[in-house]
């Protein structure tokens, strides 16, 4: 019987791994091989080894993301080429996504606290509030009345506080766990006298509140995606990405109610994914306004409240 060859974390390999390698440049090639070579998935955060390992290897030697090519000839300690192994086997071997590892995301080029309790900040959405929202909101039109529906980590409702300093942000979530998260980064961003976390299914908790922007990153995968999902999306809270048979079990809802809480200028932008042949499919009549985005992505819409409003008979239906 041919024997195994030993993992490359056995003891033995890392014997002359560690001897072997030296620099930052050896470490990020070392550990790109590794990934292949595993086969694990990328999709939280980046889309390739190479910046999968950077992201690991930055938060071992205590830098911001390794952009800086002078990087690549600086040797790591034995401590240091230690813990950037630690990280790599529990990457490759539990299929840990790089952003819980180190309990750092970035969004909209803004740091976030991340943890096993809400999702991994990757929304296109980031897009659109870096133009601030440019081409939805009439012209001249600033909002100052803000909801983040579905926060998560609060991602999206402290990069549209940073967007639009008079605004305020209610940062909505069903889950009392990802609001603590929430929270910690309002507190990192010193948000707390503008972003506000709000624990609520859907628009239920928010009776009589009106905003000039709802943005929403809704649970959209639906049954048959959750069961062929790679496994680093299993390390993801479940209440944060299915949404029933078919995707939009919350996506409905929000289209029923957002009207009524938009303001007479007021938008409505969500983002369905993959899902978003399931919505064109439902609602053939409703004139989704598909956004395209210059850095990637599919799946986003958005609605005016008249919009919402003309269509509200179809959404009733549903």
């Amino acid at each position: 019987m041919t024997e195994q060859p030993l993992s490359p974390f056995h003891p033995e390999q890392l014997q002359g791994t560690l001897s072997e390698l030296c620099t930052v440049h050896d470490w990020l090639r070392w550990a790109v091989s590794r990934f292949h070579q595993a086969g694990v998935y990328f999709g939280h955060g980046t889309d390739n080894a190479w910046d999968e390992a950077a992201v690991l290897l930055a938060h071992v030697l205590f830098l911001p993301p390794l952009t800086d090519d002078k990087l690549l000839p600086v040797r790591l300690t034995l401590h240091e080429r230690q813990a950037f192994i630690d990280l790599l086997q529990q990457r490759i071997e539990q299929r840990i996504p790089a952003a819980y590892l180190t309990q750092q995301a970035y969004f909209c080029e803004l740091p976030f606290y991340v943890d096993e309790r809400v999702l991994i900040p990757r929304s296109p959405i980031a897009e659109l509030i870096k133009n601030k929202f440019a081409n939805l909101l009439e012209p001249g039109f600033t909002p100052t009345a803000i909801l983040d529906l579905c926060t998560g980590s609060a991602c999206i409702a402290i990069a549209c506080a940073y967007a639009f300093p008079d605004g305020q942000v209610d940062a909505v979530d069903i889950s009392p766990d990802a609001l603590n998260v929430a929270q910690i980064n309002i507190s990192e961003h010193q948000l707390e006298d503008r972003v506000f976390p709000v624990l609520s299914d859907g628009f239920a908790a928010l009776q009589g509140q009106h905003y000039d922007l709802i943005v929403t990153n809704p649970p959209y995968v639906d049954a048959e995606d959750m069961d062929d999902l790679p496994e680093e999306y299993r390390h993801e809270p479940e209440l944060g990405l299915a949404s029933g048979v078919d995707g939009l079990a919350l996506t409905r809802q929000i289209l029923r109610d957002a009207a009524a809480h938009l303001t007479e200028q007021g938008i409505l932008v969500c983002e369905v994914g993959n899902s978003m042949v399931e919505l064109q499919y439902r609602y053939p009549d409703v004139p989704f306004n598909w956004l395209e985005f210059n850095s990637g992505g599919l799946g986003v819409f958005a609605l005016t409240k008249q919009q919402l409003i003309n269509s509200q008979h179809l959404f009733e239906e549903a």
